[in-house]
């Protein structure tokens, strides 16, 4: 073994040198971007806000970079590479930031692969091959691959969100591990740029040419040459003996992949495409999986493709214990299936409180502790039922648990019985009950109490039969250190997802991160496992490599650094540098927040403010793509494809803004401008994102104190009291309506007040909808004859704009034998809500809670044919008032469909719908799971409805008319605009004014869609 190893370098460059400034509060030094911007025809960003985006990712840490680099091809990545070699500046390539353990933030010069360099290049179904860019997001490539029933093997939890490269680097695999493996084994030949800018592509090689070719003291490539022949001559059989023997192990670097392909055993593995089984035969590509970006940065891959399973089978065993279930494991994987999943009681807990699974959850038998979920592949729906039939009549019912008295655990000699199975075959059970295996972490995730669970040991693997005793040792782990852990995730492979409840901004904390950092490496070395069998190293780990792997690999792996690497410049300190797990947390002993105001709204959450404004962990969910994921979330993110468009970017720099890490006014103009004023306040991250950040509300915070620090624009007064320039444009109108089309208006429009010139302002109405409702003599059902009374709020869009939707909903309700009654409340306080006006939003609704609360109380319901007016007496009212009566009024208001569907009042209509129609739900009744209703109620209708699973139309209000944002406005809507084209459906309805202003302006569009309440009144005989 070498005994001339360097020491790395110090953890990112000399912030001291007169050159480059590297820890500037704007902007480096001109001369480093100014260098870059010559170099690279991709894009340059050094400022503040960019290096804020990119200091967090999924994990724990937060690391400020040197500064951002959006590389469009390979010959920018290599420029960036070659530059930074000779100014010894580090370099560290991402994907989605979707990590971990913290292996994509450091003090270096970040390459975003996602922004251009994420095409998928050609999907060869002959070969069972694609070959993508690193910044391909894995879910895509499974879409590309879909067509031919192909996709690739591992299947990460946020492959919606991961790009291929990340895949790479991480070695990442999935709950289908079992047979599926890792990245590694489908990794068939990448194109490499090495530490000094060289391009090189890594594919299969014979051992011998690397031999002739090795030079320790040549050119780069002849210097890893030599370093791996060395490895696999001298240090072959310490990697075998070293290694964990599981096919859950990503920690240090995949030598044992390269010494077992150089001695023909590693295709013998059958995971995956496997090696080529030659002996004397490598695949360099493979090496770089696991390395975290720290050997080379992988710009593209040829990785190979599986097929697709034709049917799937699960069966859902139930356990007493956690012990019990882990115990059952080994037994289970006899049946050959394709995962086994665990959930606990912590974990089952949370799923039994939510709407969704509750249900589910309740079937299990009383006093079930802990749950697997075993999926088998199959050929066809009678092989997936035999399959789950032979487990359970093999698992469950059976000999009673034996345990052992002397420690209260199960004899493992002794065999596990479940205590109770569940089965699904359908397509829609199945999902369902892997919905409920990961609905749990959510609310995990959604602690705004400074104490977190937080990634740092959440992935350590141990062989399936040691799981049981594993787990044990580790509950009592936790006890010792005064905490606890919910266990949940991959108990087929032996992985453990445990995030342990930890305060990391205290002393405490702190020492208890630590202690269960080095107690759960002593267990894992116990048991003869991995500390990371499947998130990576990165920040969190690398320091325990040394324990699991012992001092002679640990050199090696530093030997095979140094020979890759020389100035220890790529992604520096991570799997063998000298990264420690306490240093840059994002929150630690030393962190402080100070919001600088009060907040207006209401948050019942611990922590308040701060606790929703420090809520986002990273994971990247908003940045899924509409492709793949659907949701609603986050339609600017998926416009622009630009991070501080998501809502991760847009919370981590409201996060540093008031924490200090960004030296920026959150309240000042360039802060709306830069980060706040284009979310568009859809909310679609209170629904979507995993830890449920509500950035619409904090927007609306921020907002308001603005306001009243700087004082509102003349526009957003306007829009704030849009209902008194609705009634006065009515009582205007035509007129009105004529001044509004005369030549010039719009710029004079756009000049004066900042409206889009682009922009067909609505049309008002003379005869409102109240004028219509009064002129008919109110309601035409009788208290007597009405089996309900609705009391309808003539919203503002509804009364002066679009009055018909309102007639409609009054003659849909009538022959359900409804009494409508109007409101006399019209404004319920949205626009002011949404533009940041928290004191008159307030006093509007308590002018709405005034007058609908007594009605309530005696017997009637609040209906709202607007669906955001709705959703504002739903939920965002309580934000406002904490008071019964404005509980009673959020409890009994609905919006119009959802009226219909939650008392089933079509049952009562004669409806003969015909014709097909595309539906569009507004994005405010999908964040608030409300959006399904007027489905069901146009389906019972007769119509066809392919309900589109789209974001926000792009509107939202006020936003499309706003000139400034007219360009994203028009952005959101064309990825509306093409799920129109693809539906099949030959008319388009939507509930929302916004909505169907903006789809007007869809290409071929025959003015205003209909709201889906005029479709249901057309229907009625």
């Amino acid at each position: 073994m070498s005994s001339d190893i360097p020491s790395p370098p110090d953890d990112g460059p000399d912030l001291t040198d007169a050159d480059y400034d590297y820890a500037a509060d704007d902007v480096a030094q001109p001369g480093l971007v100014a260098d870059l911007e010559e170099l690279v025809d991709g894009d340059v960003r050094f400022d503040t806000y960019s290096k804020q985006l990119y200091a967090t990712d999924a994990s724990a840490y937060r690391r400020t970079p040197i500064g951002v680099v959006l590389p469009r091809h390979t010959d920018d990545v290599a420029a960036v590479m070659s530059y930074c070699a000779d100014e010894e500046i580090p370099v560290l390539p991402r994907g989605g930031g979707t990590s971990l353990a913290g292996q994509t933030v450091n003090e270096a010069v970040v390459l975003d692969f996602t922004r251009y360099m994420d095409e998928i290049h050609e999907v060869d179904p002959d070969a069972s091959e694609a070959t993508v860019d690193a910044g391909a997001i894995v879910e895509e490539i499974n879409e590309a691959a879909a067509p031919h029933g192909l996709k690739f093997g591992p299947d990460p939890a946020w492959r919606d969100k991961s790009a291929i490269g990340g895949a790479i680097g991480n070695n990442s695999t999935g709950s289908h591990s079992l047979k599926y493996g890792k990245t590694d084994a489908y990794v068939e030949e990448a194109e490499v740029v090495l530490a000094d800018g060289s391009v090189e592509t890594f594919g299969e090689i014979a051992v011998e040419t690397m031999r002739e070719e090795a030079d320790p003291d040549g050119e780069v490539l002849e210097r890893i040459y030599a370093e791996l022949v060395r490895i696999i001559d001298e240090e072959g059989d310490a990697v075998t003996e070293r290694y964990p023997d599981m096919k859950r192990n990503v920690s240090g670097y995949n030598l044992d992949v390269l010494v077992d392909e150089a001695r023909g055993e590693w295709a013998d593995q059958g995971i995956g495409a496997g090696g080529s089984g030659e002996p004397g035969t490598v695949n360099l590509a493979r090496l770089m999986c696991g390395s975290e970006g720290t050997l080379g940065i992988v710009t593209e891959a040829t990785v190979s493709l599986v097929k697709v399973p034709e049917t799937k089978a699960v069966a859902l065993l139930t356990y007493d214990s956690l012990n019990e279930a882990m115990d059952d494991v080994a037994p289970i994987l006899e049946h050959d299936p394709a995962a086994v999943e665990v959930l606990d009681d912590t974990l089952l807990d949370l799923a039994r409180e939510t709407t969704e699974f509750g249900d589910v959850v309740g079937l299990l038998p009383d006093g079930t502790d802990s749950v697997l979920l075993v999926e088998f592949y199959a050929d066809d729906d009678d092989e997936g039922r035999q399959k789950v039939a032979d487990l359970v009549a093999d698992r469950c019912p059976g000999t009673d648990t034996v345990v052992d008295p002397a420690d209260g655990r199960v004899d493992t000699d002794e065999p596990i019985r479940a205590g109770a199975a569940m089965e699904a075959h359908d397509a829609d059970e199945r999902a369902t009950f892997w919905k409920m295996r990961k609905s749990g972490l959510p609310i995990l995730l959604g602690r705004t109490s400074d104490a977190k669970h937080i990634s740092f040991i959440e992935d350590c693997a141990v062989p399936p039969e040691h799981l049981s005793a594993y787990a044990a040792d580790f509950q009592d782990l936790l006890e010792e250190v005064g905490t606890f852990a919910s266990f949940y995730a991959h108990a087929g492979p032996g992985v453990l997802h445990v995030r342990p409840l930890v305060d990391t901004k205290s002393l405490e904390g702190m020492e208890q991160l630590e202690r269960i950092a080095e107690g759960a490496t002593d267990l894992v070395v116990k048991y003869g496992g991995s500390v990371s069998g499947e998130h990576g190293d990165g920040r969190a780990r690398t320091q325990w490599n040394r324990k699991l792997y012992g001092d002679d690999l640990w050199n090696t792996f530093r030997d095979l650094k140094t020979a890759f690497d020389p100035d220890w410049l790529l992604n520096p300190g991570n799997v063998c540098g000298d990264h420690s797990l306490t240093e840059h947390l994002r929150f630690d002993p030393e962190y402080a927040f100070d919001a600088g105001f009060d907040p207006a709204l209401n948050w019942d959450n611990e922590n308040g403010f701060q606790g929703m404004a420090e809520l986002c962990h990273g994971c990247g969910g908003c940045r899924g793509g509409q492709s793949t994921t659907g949701g609603v979330m986050c339609p600017t993110f998926r416009a622009a494809d630009e991070e501080i468009q998501s809502t991760r970017g847009r919370a981590n720099l409201l996060r540093g803004a008031m924490s200090g890490d960004l030296p920026a006014d959150p309240f000042s103009e360039e802060f709306a401008d830069e980060v706040m004023d284009l979310c568009i306040g859809c909310k679609g991250c209170k629904r979507n994102c995993p830890s449920g950040v509500d950035m619409a509300k904090l927007k609306a915070e921020v907002a308001h104190e603005r306001h009243e620090r700087e004082g509102p624009s003349l526009r957003d007064r306007l829009f704030a009291n849009i209902n008194l320039v609705s009634r006065v444009g009515s009582a205007l109108a035509p007129v009105s309506n004529w001044a509004a089309k005369l030549p010039g208006s719009g710029l004079v429009a756009e000049k004066a007040l900042g409206i889009a010139s682009e922009r067909d302002l609505p049309a008002f109405h003379r005869t409102t909808l109240r004028d219509w409702y009064e002129a008919r003599g109110g309601s035409t059902v009788t208290e007597a004859d009405a089996d309900r009374t609705a009391v309808l709020v003539p919203d503002t869009y509804t009364n002066y704009n679009h009055p018909d939707a309102g007639k409609a909903a009054v003659r849909v309700l009538e022959a359900a034998g409804v009494r409508v009654e109007l409101a006399d409340v019209e404004d319920t306080g949205r626009p002011a809500h949404s533009m940041g006006f928290l004191d008159t939003a307030r006093e509007r609704t308590a002018a709405a809670v005034d007058d609908l609360a007594p009605r309530v109380a005696d017997g009637r319901d609040v209906v709202v044919v607007e669906p955001s007016e709705a959703v504002m007496l739903q939920s965002d009212l309580l934000d406002l008032h904490d008071s019964e009566a404005a509980a009673t009024v959020a409890a009994n208001s609905y919006g119009v469909l959802e009226y219909v569907d939650a008392f089933r009042l079509d049952e009562a209509m004669d409806l003969d719908g015909a014709g097909s129609l595309t539906y569009h739900g507004h994005c405010h009744q999908k964040a608030t799971k409300k959006d399904h209703h007027a489905v069901g109620v146009l389906r019972r209708a007769g119509y066809t409805v392919d309900p589109l699973d789209s974001t926000c139309c792009g509107m939202a209000g006020s936003f499309g008319y706003e000139a400034e944002h007219y360009s994203m406005s028009t952005a959101i809507a064309n990825i509306l605009f093409d799920q129109v084209t693809e539906s099949p459906g030959t008319e388009v309805t939507a509930p929302g004014a916004s909505c169907r202003s903006q789809l007007a302006d869809r290409e071929g569009a025959d003015g205003d869609p209909p709201h889906p309440v005029e479709k249901v009144a057309a229907a009625l005989r």
